[in-house]
């Protein structure tokens, strides 16, 4: 169920969110209900370690033939690596939405 207060990722992004190099997350329908200027619990999907707060800037819509170079560098890999990631994480999914996101200011992030 999808709780507006809480975002989960894969381990392996982890290092990137809390270097502040990763600044979007490309998701499908079923999280595309986050809202600008709220502020989100990170956890790591493998083991629900929470690990920082990010503050939600926009989510947008997007199609999976959209996706861009400067969406690769906002998710720090190559165009070619995020298309396939996608892919394997939203197979046959095209429908999709870029969340927007910076590290929350306010909230300590954990020791990795």
């Amino acid at each position: 169920m999808f709780d507006p207060k809480k975002m989960t990722f894969y381990k392996r992004f982890t290092k990137d969110i809390l270097a502040g190099s990763k600044t979007i997350t490309i998701r499908d329908s079923s999280e595309s209900h986050y809202k600008a200027d709220t502020i989100v619990e990170v956890r790591e999907l493998e083991t629900g370690r929470l690990f920082t707060h990010i503050k939600i800037n926009s989510v947008q819509p997007i199609h999976f033939n959209e996706l861009t170079e400067r969406h690769a560098k906002q998710e720090n890999m190559s165009l070619p690596m995020l298309q396939k990631v996608i892919a394997d994480i939203y197979p046959n999914i095209k429908n999709l939405y870029v969340i927007d996101f910076n590290l929350c200011p306010t909230a300590e992030p954990e020791i990795v």
